[in-house]
């Protein structure tokens, strides 16, 4: 494997370790809510908040999370039957002609909402607090992640797949 897709292929592994720690966080958020609305009469909508914004960035994370653990887009019912190297080829394939072409739609369609949502510094519509633009920015995290696991997968060699 090249330098360049081992440095990217390093950078999505880190990227996919930091973001699995945000379900604590998420599962507390969540958790609080309830007292925090009922008992302590405030800040409910602050954790409800933060909540989402760790719940965007998580979930963006995840999808290429699941790519790289080999449970997404796993069409085993039939592809089972077939060899391994056939299987790694299909796999190529639906990553450089299905994902990757998905991927820089969602990155360049929702450039007008991503930018606008930053320079305005976003905030929630309901509770009026700043963040909500970080959910925006969860999309682009979500597609460039996606980016980078299919360059990888689709240029890595052959061989480095056998090992």
């Amino acid at each position: 494997m090249t330098g360049f897709l081992r440095s990217l292929d390093r950078l999505i592994g880190a990227l996919v370790a930091a973001a699995k720690w945000l379900a604590l966080p998420l599962v507390v958020l969540l958790f609080l809510q309830w007292p925090l609305r009922d008992l302590v009469r405030s800040f409910s909508r602050e954790a409800n908040d933060l909540g989402q914004i760790a719940f965007a960035l998580f979930v963006a994370v995840s999808v290429t999370a699941a790519t790289r653990a080999g449970t997404h887009l796993a069409v085993d019912l039939v592809a089972r039957h077939y060899s391994t190297r056939t299987r790694r080829m299909l796999a190529r394939a639906g990553s450089a002609l299905g994902l990757l072409p998905w991927a820089l739609f969602v990155l360049i369609a929702g450039k007008n909402a991503v930018i606008s949502s930053v320079r305005d510094l976003e905030a929630f519509q309901d509770s009026g607090n700043p963040g909500y633009f970080m959910i925006k920015i969860a999309l682009w995290v979500m597609a460039a992640a996606v980016i980078g696991q299919c360059l990888v997968d689709t240029f890595r060699p052959l061989e480095a797949d056998d090992k």
